[in-house]
C-alpha cells in the first residue's frame, strides 16, 4: 500500500512536466503522475492543494561536523534540519576528526546518518592524508566504503605535483574530484574580497585572481590526466569565461556556485557581521550579476547551500578571527524562491540546479519527478511567510546571515525512499 499526494502542483526538473495533479508513491518510488497505477492502494492520502510537490534539494557540501565537532553541530540534528527545509540529500565534506581518510570514518558516517532518519548521508572522502596536501588518501578503499567523490576542500594542495599525481589516482578509482579553486599564496592571508570595502575596514582580502589562477592549474592537470572534476563554489564572473571554454574543449567538468553568492556582496560585510565570514568569500556585485547569468545560461550547473553550522563562541570575535562559513539548510529553498520572484531565473531552473544537477554530478538518480523515479521529494508552499531566528531555525548552528528578516517560501512535507520524515500539515490536510 503507498501514499497518494492529492491536488499539489507536481514540477519535473528533467522534462517540461508541470502540472496540477495527484501523485502515487509506493515501495520507494513514485508509481503514478495524474492517474493511479492498476492495483493501487493508498494507505494514506495527504492532500497538498495549493502547494508545490518536487524532487527534494542536495547540498553538494554539507559540514556536518560529526565526529569530532559535535558543539557545532551533529550528524542527526543536521540531517533532521534539513529534511525539515525540504533537502534530502547531503554530501558530508571530510573535515571531520578524526578525518575522513579511511574507509572506518566513512562507515561510521554512515551508520549515524541511518540511525537518525532523516536526509540522506553521502560522504565525500579526503583527497589527501589529513587533508595536509602530502600523501594521496587510499581512494580505491573509500570508494568501496561509499565515498561518492573526494576534496581536499579549500585546503590548497600547494605541490602541483601532487595535485597531479592525485587526479591521475581519482581517474584511475573512478571517482569525481571536487576542487575548490584558489591559488594558496594569493589566498592564505585574505578574509574577503580585495576592493574597496575590504580597504576600508581594514581587513586583508582574498583577490580575484586567486580563483583564476587556482582555476587555471585545475583546468590544465584535468586535460592532462582525464579525472571527472567538479568546480566548487565559483564566485567571480572572469572564472566563467575559463568554465566555458573548458565545455567547449569537452573537458569532463561540471561546476556550480554557492546560494550565498548569489545572494549578498562583499558590502554586506560592512557592519562586520561574521556571518557574512565565507570562503570564498562574497564577491563584488558584477561578480554576483555573472553568476546569476552563469546559471541562465548553464555555465553553472548547480546551485548548493554548502552548509557551515558553527557555535556561538566561532562567531564572537572580530571579523578576521571569527571561522569561516554561514548556517544555511534552513534557509535554502526559500532563498532560492527568493531569487525565483525577483527573476534571477525560473522555478524549473532553481529546482533543476538544486536538486537533478547535483544528482547527476553524484551520479545518482534522484531529482526527478516521474514515473519510476525515487521518491524523495519535498512539498512546499510559496507563499508561506515566516521571519529567521533561533527559534525557527532548525540546524544546531544559529550563524545565519539572515537572522531577523522575514522570508517567503516553507517546506510543509519531505519524503525519502518513500517515508515521510518531515510533516508540518498534520491531520487537518490528510483525508
Amino acid at each position: 500500500m503507498g501514499i497518494r499526494l492529492v491536488g499539489g502542483r507536481a514540477i519535473d526538473p528533467g522534462s517540461e512536466f508541470d502540472e496540477v495533479c495527484d501523485v502515487y508513491i509506493e515501495d520507494g518510488l513514485i508509481v503514478g503522475l495524474g492517474r493511479a497505477p492498476r492495483g493501487f492502494r493508498a494507505r494514506r492520502e495527504i492532500v497538498v492543494e495549493g502547494l508545490v510537490i518536487a524532487p527534494g534539494l542536495v547540498d553538494l557540501g554539507c559540514h556536518l561536523r560529526e565526529p569530532g565537532f559535535e558543539h557545532k553541530a551533529t550528524i542527526a540534528s543536521e540531517s533532521r534540519a534539513a529534511v525539515r527545509g525540504g533537502v534530502t540529500l547531503l554530501c558530508a565534506t571530510p573535515d571531520t576528526h578524526p578525518i575522513l581518510d579511511t574507509p572506518a570514518v566513512a562507515e561510521h558516517i554512515h551508520q549515524r546518518a541511518s540511525a537518525a532518519r532523516g536526509a540522506r548521508v553521502k560522504c565525500i572522502g579526503a583527497l589527501t592524508v589529513g587533508l595536509k596536501g602530502e600523501v594521496l588518501a587510499e581512494m580505491h578503499a573509500l570508494k568501496a566504503a561509499g565515498c561518492v567523490a573526494i576534496s581536499n576542500l579549500e585546503r590548497t594542495i600547494e605541490d602541483t605535483a601532487v595535485l597531479k599525481n592525485a587526479m591521475a589516482y581519482a581517474a584511475s578509482a573512478g571517482l569525481t574530484i571536487f576542487l575548490h579553486s584558489e591559488d594558496y599564496w594569493l589566498g592564505r592571508q585574505g578574509y574577503m574580497h580585495e576592493g574597496p570595502t575590504s580597504t576600508r575596514l581594514g581587513i586583508p582580502g582574498i583577490p580575484r585572481a586567486a580563483e583564476i589562477i587556482g582555476l587555471y592549474r585545475d583546468l590544465t592537470l584535468i586535460a592532462d590526466t582525464g579525472v571527472r572534476a567538479h568546480l566548487c563554489r565559483i564566485t567571480t564572473g572572469d572564472a566563467l569565461k575559463s568554465i566555458a571554454e573548458a565545455r567547449r574543449a569537452q573537458l569532463p567538468v561540471t561546476a556550480d556556485t554557492s546560494l550565498i553568492n548569489l545572494l549578498y556582496t562583499d558590502e554586506d560585510v560592512g557592519g562586520y557581521d561574521a556571518n557574512f565570514h565565507v570562503r570564498p568569500p562574497l564577491r563584488a556585485a558584477r561578480d554576483r550579476t555573472a553568476l546569476k547569468t552563469g546559471i541562465k545560461r548553464g555555465t553553472l550547473d548547480a546551485i548548493s547551500a554548502y552548509h557551515e553550522p558553527h557555535d556561538t563562541d566561532a562567531k564572537a570575535a572580530p571579523f578576521a578571527l571569527t571561522e569561516a562559513g554561514a548556517s544555511t539548510l534552513d534557509t535554502f529553498l526559500s532563498t532560492l524562491l527568493g531569487l525565483v520572484a525577483e527573476g534571477a531565473f525560473d522555478l524549473r531552473t532553481a529546482l533543476r540546479c538544486a536538486s537533478l544537477a547535483p544528482n547527476q554530478i553524484l551520479g545518482l538518480s534522484g531529482g526527478r519527478l516521474c514515473i519510476h523515479a525515487p521518491a524523495d521529494l519535498c512539498v512546499f508552499d510559496p507563499t508561506a511567510r515566516w521571519e529567521v531566528s533561533a527559534r525557527t531555525l532548525s540546524s544546531q548552528g544559529k550563524n545565519n546571515p539572515l537572522t531577523g528578516i522575514s522570508q517567503i517560501g516553507r517546506n510543509q512535507l519531505t519524503m525519502v525512499g518513500g517515508s515521510i520524515v518531515f510533516d508540518a500539515l498534520g491531520k487537518k490536510r490528510s483525508a
